[in-house]
């Protein structure tokens, strides 16, 4: 009778330390999948803010390559438009009058789109710059 009992005893033991042992292994999992998932959430978030900040550079720099678009090809109607009426006027005086005003017309309008596309680019890299130290930052 009493080894009997002992051997009971042993076996609840037994058991026993098995349940912990199972227990501890699956709340260790369990952590282990919560810290992965967590994580997995940071990189996730990080992934994600980095590109809403390319894409808002590039949001950004499309905006301003058709704003240099738009600004040259307006720049370039007007200027195309001012040599043809000085044409017309000056057609009636001296033809080679006409022949400087519009090389010196033509002169004018490369100066503008240089300056211009020079100015854009500037601020776009400004930009550009500003976004990327504040990505740093955060």
């Amino acid at each position: 009778m009493v080894c009997r009992t002992k051997l009971v005893e042993v076996k609840v033991i037994v058991v026993e330390l098995v349940v912990v042992v199972v227990v501890v292994v699956v709340v260790a999992a369990a952590v282990v999948v919560v810290v992965v998932v967590v994580v997995v959430a940071a990189v996730v978030l990080v992934v994600v803010v980095v590109v809403v900040v390319v894409v808002v550079v590039v949001v950004v720099v499309v905006v301003v390559v058709v704003v240099v678009v738009v600004v040259v090809v307006v720049v370039v109607v007007v200027v195309v438009v001012v040599v043809v009426v000085v044409e017309v006027v000056v057609v009636e005086v001296e033809e080679v009058v006409v022949v400087v005003v519009v090389v010196v017309e033509v002169v004018v309008v490369v100066v503008v789109v240089v300056v211009v596309v020079v100015v854009v680019v500037v601020v776009a890299v400004a930009v550009a710059v500003a976004v990327a130290i504040s990505v740093a930052a955060a």
